[in-house]
């Protein structure tokens, strides 16, 4: 079994008792049994539950990075990108982000990058928007509302009518698509 197979498969133990029991579920003998390695084969890859929630969070920016080469690349636009991934695709999905930000809040030993990292993360979308959008007001809006979709979303709060949502989304793009930089 080669080290980057290792790694990946503590890191979706991680992930997998995060989405089960929540950060406090989270330990380094928790974390080796799920994954199958011994507690000496996990501190290897990572010396603590902290390196370990950096290395889940750098493999969340990773897929990030690859969201946000498709806003700029692809044919669908920043603005589409943003709002189709502000809804999660999953409840799994939506539990690990939860979990991920209550860890990020809650835990003073994580290094100060880790917390960077989740904070570029939000903080690109609102470049990229205000790249592609000549009006600063509208990019704004539409952030906002994509922030507030995603975290509403996460935090297992009310979500309105999914036609309401769809409509609202629709509406959002049909303003951008008017607002859009002339390359």
């Amino acid at each position: 079994m080669n080290a980057s197979n290792t790694r990946d498969r503590i890191l979706d133990s991680l992930q997998d008792i995060l989405i089960r029991e929540g950060y406090s579920g989270v330990t380094l003998e928790a974390v080796a049994r799920e994954a199958s390695v011994s507690k000496g084969g996990l501190l290897y890859h990572f010396p603590s539950k902290a390196a370990m929630l950096s290395g889940l969070i750098e493999r969340l920016s990773a897929l990030a990075e690859e969201e946000f080469r498709e806003a700029v690349e692809g044919d669908e636009g920043v603005v589409r990108v943003f709002l189709r991934t502000s809804l999660p695709s999953s409840p799994e999905e939506r539990e690990l982000y939860w979990a991920v930000i209550a860890a990020l809040r809650g835990q003073e030993d994580l290094p100060e990058e880790a917390t960077r990292k989740v904070q570029y993360l939000f903080g690109r979308w609102g470049e990229l928007l205000h790249e592609e959008l000549a009006d600063p007001v509208l990019a704004e809006v539409i952030l906002r509302a994509g922030d507030g979709l995603y975290m509403s979303a996460i935090a297992g709060l009310p979500q309105p009518d999914p036609e309401l949502t769809r409509r609202m989304i629709d509406r959002l793009i049909e303003a951008a698509d008017g607002a859009r930089r002339r390359g």
